[in-house]
């Protein structure tokens, strides 16, 4: 099976599935057709002299400088080099794989002015598994991703580095090795290769998928602290959330009910609050405000991957060149600084509701810190110090990147959107996010190990596989191992997949 592009629209799982899973990927025919119009229109244009920004111009500043003829063959490559400026670590594989196929399916609007060679070139490393080695960092956002998309347009050229067949080599060799012909560069093919907020694109859609599945597990972990404590179950009926009518907290409701279907809770055999605390009760508005906040984004990345991200822009139709911002990484910028924010606020309630568990002041007659050996054991106490610490750190990455704009190019490229910064805070926030709800659900499954009533069956699910990462703690012991096990295992979404087998799938807002 392969992702085909260049009719239906992109979503954010076709770029999983090429950029994690190794997907293939295939060109329509009307996709190359359509570059070939718009690449006839450019060698008109070259030919008949008319100045064209980033074809026979300077870039940024020197917009103004006319190359001429002999320089226009020569810019593209220079126009590579000084623009592969990044610095830091490769970057994972998966997110230059999902950079590629979003400059793909940019070419494949038919306005990008590239020869179909370039774009083939996309098409074949992705297919054969060259990915090329680039930077981590070097991205402002404007125009594009130039750095990182710099590094991997070197391959154009058989320059650079890159992975194959889990080596990293000289590009020009894994080119040779996989088959696959370097085409070099003539005119507008460099910048048609880097212009656009391509790699932004890719991690922030990788960010997205793992966090509409990790929401999921966000309320897993609330309804087995909700059981614990003993919650009254009035605050998650439907109507409740439907009168209000916010769609994000009438699903999270409606899932925290589905964990928790046949409890004793639900029946009424427990004595409950009349109201339990805000980190309780209020949890579906919380979670629920970031599930709206996860469909915004959903629906601007997803016309991100089908839009022209691209400048200038080459329009066949009407033999025009439109020249403007379309590069302007902005447009996600700004959902992923409040996606990012929104997985730390969840992290703060999740850590609240953890505090209740430990406290025996609170906790509705759990043992402090959930040892019954408390004063000479310490029980989870210092799990709560490791997640305030995460918690802590999401909080200072959770300031806005889209508001931190530094002018670059000589006051030419005097606001750009930083979106580089909010893509790469928002995965380490949803890093830390793993580990806090890890230490939640271990704190939960040792409280729900002092419990004696029936517990739903989402939540018994809960528990169960909690238990197969993480054994009951009786004495004390190294916590860190348990740590590093459960947030791996809440990146693996161990538990969600476990809780959906056993009540069925949970609701999604985006779906």
């Amino acid at each position: 099976m392969a992702t085909v592009i260049g009719e239906r629209k992109l979503t954010i799982e076709d770029l999983v599935r090429v950029a994690r899973q190794g997907e293939k990927v295939e060109l329509t025919p009307s996709a190359v057709e359509r570059i070939r119009t718009c690449r006839r229109m450019l060698d008109k244009k070259v030919d008949a002299r008319e100045i064209m920004y980033g074809v026979n111009t300077g870039i940024g500043e020197l917009a103004e400088v006319v190359l001429d003829d002999e320089q226009v063959q020569q810019f593209q490559r220079y126009l590579i080099y000084n623009h592969a400026a990044g610095i830091g670590k490769p970057a994972p594989i998966e997110h230059v794989r999902g950079a590629m196929l979003s400059r793909i399916a940019v070419h494949s609007r038919g306005f990008s002015g590239c020869r179909p060679e370039i774009t083939q070139t996309y098409v074949d490393m992705l297919n054969r598994g060259v990915t090329p080695v680039v930077c981590e960092k070097g991205s402002v956002g404007a125009c594009g991703d130039l750095a990182p998309m710099s590094q991997i347009a070197l391959c154009l050229m058989g320059e650079g580095e890159s992975f194959y067949e889990g080596q990293r080599m000289p590009t020009r060799a894994a080119m040779e090795q996989a088959g696959i012909p370097i085409p070099g560069l003539k005119a507008r093919d460099g910048l048609a290769a880097i212009n656009g907020s391509n790699l932004i694109t890719a991690i922030g859609s990788l960010v997205l998928h793992d966090a509409e599945r990790w929401v999921k597990q966000a309320e897993i972990a609330c309804a087995m602290s909700l059981e614990a404590l003993l919650a009254n179950p009035k605050p998650y009926l439907g109507k409740l959330h439907e009168l209000r009518g916010f769609p994000g907290a009438v699903t999270s409701a409606a899932n925290l009910r589905a964990v928790m279907a046949g409890s004793d809770l639900q029946t009424g055999k427990l004595k409950v609050k009349v109201q339990d605390a805000y980190s309780m009760r209020s949890s579906p508005q919380v979670i629920g405000a970031l599930r709206d906040t996860l469909s915004f984004v959903r629906a601007q990345f997803e016309i991100e991957l089908n839009g022209v991200c691209d400048n200038p822009i080459f329009d066949a139709e009407m033999n025009f060149v439109h020249t403007g911002a379309n590069f302007q990484g902005t447009p996600m910028t700004l959902p992923l600084d409040m996606a990012a924010a929104g997985i730390t606020m969840v992290c703060v309630l999740s850590e609240r509701r953890l505090n209740r568990l430990m406290n025996p002041s609170i906790s509705i007659g759990l043992p402090p810190f959930l040892t019954k050996g408390a004063g000479m054991f310490s029980g989870l106490m210092l799990s709560q110090y490791t997640a305030d610490m995460l918690v802590v750190e999401q909080r200072i990455l959770s300031t806005p990147a889209c508001i931190q704009s530094i002018p670059a190019a000589a006051d030419q490229e005097d606001f750009v959107s930083m979106g580089m910064n909010s893509a790469l805070k928002a995965r380490q926030i949803l890093d830390n996010a793993h580990g806090i709800l890890g230490i939640e659900l271990i704190a939960a499954a040792q409280a729900l190990d002092f419990r004696e009533f029936k517990f739903g069956a989402g939540t018994q699910a809960g528990h169960d596989t909690v238990r197969t990462v993480v054994e009951h703690l009786d004495a004390d012991r190294p916590l860190f191992t348990d740590h590093n096990n459960m947030a791996a295992a809440v990146e693996r979404c161990v538990v969600l997949d476990a809780v959906e087998q056993a009540i069925g799938e949970l609701q999604s807002s985006w779906n």
